[in-house]
């Protein structure tokens, strides 16, 4: 038998495509499922008459590899990859390269790759975004771990991912867990993105009356421009959907509640453990959980008061303008912030990330794949020591000039009584990081009254610290 070049562990939706993408790009390729009616079902189907290999066992599994072997995992996260990895593990020799292509944990990514490289192996993280049609098409793919490693597996890489104008959507990010910690950023901006878009449809709806078709032809036009992005692109074909039983528009048919799947969460918690302000990807973690309160929001807003519905008083186009540039201004903030914890990160885990080479591979394959994404990679390629994005000349001044019809979004939302969480956390992002001087002088000197915690001075700097006995 010839042997497979590479092999693929785990046939679910994401395994499957990815398997029948490798394969069409020239490598011959082993797959394995916990399952054999799943490899079954995939090689009397889609991959009938194709250089696939299906396994019944890991050891025929991994006997069919070329050495030195390299091997993809696209299993659920957390302890199925462990377990995954304690059934071949015997089975390798040292050199043989794992890569773990699920949404894991960077932490567990961290520990992994130790644990394998204590045994001769290589393992690798990689971020796999797209989707579906991302794995099957072409996907961005964010590999960290060893660089010999990542050099084995690059030409497989380079032709299965999506390519842009400038090449194709990957690069290596970095040592052990970097590759997952980038994708879980990748994440957390999509969430920040999911929500101010739904922010931004649920202020035009209630405001100006609007009914999805009417929507759909407004997200269709923001598409031509600087929004122009795959999010906004499927807004507009979500907000022409029928519904075929009842020929109502389906988005009106959908229960008010989103799931997760916990790589945003995971980016609010590990910010924190940073000390990294992500106020937008809070805000839009946030707006899902309480999307699961639907029962209490309902009984609520029974007794709750706000103000009364009522229209726009202004004038319609004018305000579909600014809630188009309010949507803009938010979404660099969403992004800005994620560059920055990439940053600390960065500096943290000793990483060297590069954040213009990050912006570019997300050009296409991915999610968050929007047209902006190149400026962003124009922003660090000019200063990769940028501070924060909002401080490049051309988004200063973009938001600059968009600032009063932000405002007004934000203000118009709240008048009304339509929650923007992630916009408002957006704005407040955005004034909190310009104000030369913010409140917490009150919180130090709080601080200091109940805890001995003791400040420092303004006017005696390099000084301190300070205490003061405030009850005296």
């Amino acid at each position: 038998m010839t042997q497979s070049q590479i092999g693929l562990v785990g046939l679910a939706v994401m395994g499957e495509n990815l398997a029948l993408n490798i394969e069409r790009n020239g490598f011959p390729i082993s797959v394995y499922n916990r399952t054999w009616e799943r490899t079954e079902q995939l090689l009397a189907g889609r991959a009938k008459g194709r250089q696939f290999f299906g396994a019944r066992r890991v050891e025929d599994f991994v006997k069919s590899l070329e050495r030195p072997r390299r091997i993809i995992l696209l299993v659920k996260a957390g302890a199925p990859v462990d377990d995954t990895i304690g059934k071949l593990q015997p089975l390798l020799e040292p050199g043989d390269i794992v890569i773990d292509g699920g949404n894991s944990h960077f932490a567990d990514t961290r520990r992994r790759f130790e644990a394998l490289k204590a045994k001769g192996l290589s393992f690798i993280g990689s971020g796999v975004s797209g989707g579906e049609e991302g794995a099957l098409n072409g996907p961005s793919l964010m590999p960290g771990g060893p660089r010999d490693a990542y050099e084995r597996i690059r030409p497989v890489w380079e032709k299965i991912a999506a390519k842009v104008d400038d090449g194709p959507c990957v690069a290596y990010i970095g040592p052990d867990g970097a590759g997952h910690f980038v994708k879980m950023i990748h994440n957390g901006i999509e969430y920040g993105d999911m929500q101010l878009i739904a922010e931004s449809y649920e202020v035009l709806r209630l405001a100006l009356g609007l009914e999805a078709p009417q929507l759909a032809r407004i997200f269709e036009d923001w598409n031509q421009g600087l929004l122009s992005s795959y999010l906004i692109e499927i807004t507009g074909k979500v907000l022409r959907k029928r519904d075929d039983e009842t020929g109502k528009w389906l988005v009106d048919l959908i229960l008010d509640k989103a799931g997760q799947k916990g790589t945003g969460k995971w980016m609010s918690q590990i910010a924190l453990d940073l000390g990294v302000p992500i106020p937008t990807v809070n805000a839009a973690v946030e707006g899902r959980i309480l999307s699961a309160f639907k029962g209490d929001r309902v009984a609520a807003g029974r007794v709750l008061s706000g103000p009364k519905p009522s229209r726009y008083a202004g004038n319609p186009g004018d305000l579909i303008d600014a809630v188009r540039d309010a949507l803009y201004a938010s979404k660099i903030c969403s992004y800005a912030q994620g560059m920055f914890m990439m940053k600390a990160a960065s500096d943290e885990y000793r990483w060297n990330l590069d954040l213009g080479e990050i912006a570019r591979i997300w050009k296409g394959g991915c999610i968050i794949r929007a047209q902006f994404l190149d400026l962003i990679k124009t922003a660090y390629r000019k200063n990769p020591d940028l501070p924060n994005l909002m401080l490049d000349e051309h988004f200063k001044a973009w938001v600059g000039e968009a600032q009063p019809r932000w405002r007004h979004v934000v203000q118009t939302a709240q008048s009304m009584g339509i929650p923007v969480l992630a916009m408002s956390s957006s704005l407040a992002y955005y004034d909190s990081i310009r104000a030369e001087r913010l409140p917490l002088n009150l919180t130090q000197a709080q601080r200091d009254y109940f805890g001995a915690h003791t400040y420092e001075r303004i006017d005696k700097p390099g000084q301190g610290p300070f205490h003061t006995e405030w009850g005296g």
